[in-house]
């Protein structure tokens, strides 16, 4: 079939004419649901609503919804009636998860603003690079990003804001403004669906990062999306979707990646509790998990297998959901979690403003290699390279079509073709195969390595690896062969204390996996793989020090050999 029918598989209660997931189409051959917010500013006066409940939860205090939704007010009038921003104008905010950056965030969508989330942990030259590109008219960081962005902020005279530090010439201290009042509502501005809402840039581990512009009827897309899945996902256990508590959630992605998006959207379109962290720690995960009464955890995969692990046999306490995005899921992650808690993890892009396929519960026990379904406004292709669509069971790239996808790269129309069909389908680089709806990703188009004319999926390889005992990390890439083309290389990072040798772990790959699949290369290492900070191998980091360590260790043994690093 071309693609999967958007509406094809979904529960009609859900996404009949009248109900709450309904779609109709935009005008532009995409879908769009027929009943859900149109814009971001739509969506975050409706949480006014909530009052006293609480939604941000961190070490340095608590805000309840009114509170949070008055400060947010506050901040957009001051942009507005003290800094002269207008819709459109571009803020930057960069810092870590404080419950500012959410106060930040909804302001510039209150006001018309285009808010552009930075990756806190960039150096002053990276930041540099994104503020050249996407010019904002006002800074919102915290104490530990300003000394990056000040050099930039006195070159073109930008105002900015500090939150949690001290902020120095040029800049005022966030906790130094007026209190809020609750009595005044946003400022009079005009947002439109079709206005951009946000730039996000992308995580630039192929090379330098674009950013990614939605509008505000995509992100608006993008908040019903978590909403729509978690209704299936309650269908499926027999409930009511929206009855119950409200989700308590230790959301641990930074929140300028898209996949805090999908979580903090979820939380609060149920008027549910952000629960924060300022740094990662498992230990102390479990203890804010017990002492907030948590029932759903988000994060990197990486963090969720540490969470696993510190839990032991005590057990996961409130936790009634355990969900992963932002990486590939280990295929034993789901099989891990114990009764009573269900696993859930999906697929999403920056393109994609976030989740767009969710795989939970019993199916994804039963089919831990999917990333599940998607939301009835998102299509799927699976396209030969002539863009040709495949059918189902076969190998190809992944496009997408839908209400949530970004309109193309900031100012850089060449990217916005290579990536954008002229009739709006997404080629996201992804390999992937579709069977009875589900959508398997088996990897990256570039990264899959082509052994004698043979197709090695490296994500196939790595869930291999990791189903060793002994492996705590494993990444997979090609290195240069001068008959075969390519081989396969794994680096692989042990549990402490394992013992797992490089021999044994090409024997358990080979129990699964065909010969040419098998690393002929495999490099232990003590240290952590390379990450980004949603949880995404460096492979770009790896692959030098993987052909230089094979050339002198491995390259006597051919086809066969191991090297040990």
């Amino acid at each position: 079939m071309p693609h999967t029918d958007p509406s094809a598989r979904h529960p009609a209660v859900l996404t009949a004419p009248g109900a709450p997931f309904a779609v109709t189409p935009d005008g532009h051959g995409r879908a769009v649901y027929a009943g859900g917010p149109r814009t971001l500013r739509e969506f975050a006066e409706v949480t006014w609503a909530y009052g006293e409940r609480p939604f941000l939860v961190a070490e340095s205090r608590t805000y309840t919804y009114g509170e949070f939704f008055a400060a947010a007010c506050a901040l957009a009038r001051r942009f507005t009636d003290v800094y002269g921003l207008r819709p459109g104008d571009r803020a930057v905010v960069a810092m870590r998860n404080h419950p500012e950056w959410q106060i930040a965030f909804w302001a510039a969508q209150l006001a018309g603003l285009v808010a552009v989330p930075l990756n806190a942990w960039w150096t002053e030259e990276e930041f540099t690079y994104a503020l050249d590109d996407c010019r904002p008219r006002v800074l919102l960081v915290d104490g530990e990003r300003v000394d990056r962005v000040r050099a930039w902020a006195r070159r073109h005279g930008v105002p900015g804001l500090v939150f949690h530090g001290e902020p120095g010439a040029g800049f005022e201290r966030y906790e130094d403004l007026p209190p809020a009042d609750p009595a005044l509502g946003p400022p009079d501005v005009d947002v439109r669906p079709g206005d951009d809402a946000t730039i996000i840039y992308t995580s630039g581990t192929t090379g330098r990062p674009k950013g990614a512009v939605a509008t505000h009827l995509a992100q608006a897309g993008a908040a019903m999306n978590p909403r729509f899945h978690a209704a299936v996902a309650a269908l499926e256990r027999g409930e009511v979707p929206g009855q119950g508590p409200a989700p308590v959630s230790l959301t641990t992605f930074p929140f300028f990646h898209v996949a805090a998006f999908t979580s903090f959207y979820a939380v609060m379109a149920a008027g549910g509790t952000l629960v924060l962290m300022r740094k990662w720690d498992a230990a102390k995960a479990l203890e804010l998990i017990r002492e907030h009464r948590v029932t759903h955890y988000a994060g990197v995969p990486t963090t969720a297998v540490q969470l696993l692990d510190a839990a032991g046999d005590d057990g996961l306490g409130t936790l009634v959901h355990l969900n992963t995005g932002g990486a590939a899921a280990p295929p034993g992650l789901a099989a891990r979690c114990p009764e009573g808690v269900e696993p859930r993890n999906g697929y999403g892009l920056t393109e994609t403003c976030g989740g767009v396929m969710a795989n939970f519960g019993d199916s994804y026990r039963r089919f831990p290699g999917s990333v599940g379904r998607p939301t009835p406004v998102t299509e799927v292709r699976i396209a030969a390279p002539d863009g040709r669509a495949l059918p189902d069971g076969e190998v190809g790239e992944l496009w997408l079509r839908g209400q949530s996808l970004v309109r193309g790269y900031w100012e850089d129309p060449e990217a916005t073709a290579a990536a954008f069909t002229p009739d709006g389908w997404f080629r996201t680089g992804d390999l992937a195969t579709v069977r009875d709806g589900r959508v398997s990703v088996v990897d990256r188009l570039k990264d899959m390595v082509i052994r004698g004319g043979e197709n090695v999926y490296c994500v196939e390889v790595e869930a291999a690896l990791s189903g060793h005992p002994d492996v705590e990390d494993a990444a997979v890439l090609g290195v240069p062969h001068p008959v075969l083309g390519e081989e396969v290389a794994a680096v692989v990072r042990l549990r402490r204390g394992a013992t797992a040798g490089a021999e044994e772990l090409r024997a358990h790959v080979a129990r699964s996996l065909a010969a040419f699949k098998v690393p002929a290369h495999v490099l232990v290492q003590d240290a952590p793989l390379p990450r980004n900070a949603t949880g995404k191998v460096l492979k770009r980091d790896l692959r030098q020090d993987v052909e230089a360590r094979v050339r002198t260790r491995g390259g006597a043994a051919g086809a066969g050999g191991v090297a040990r690093g």
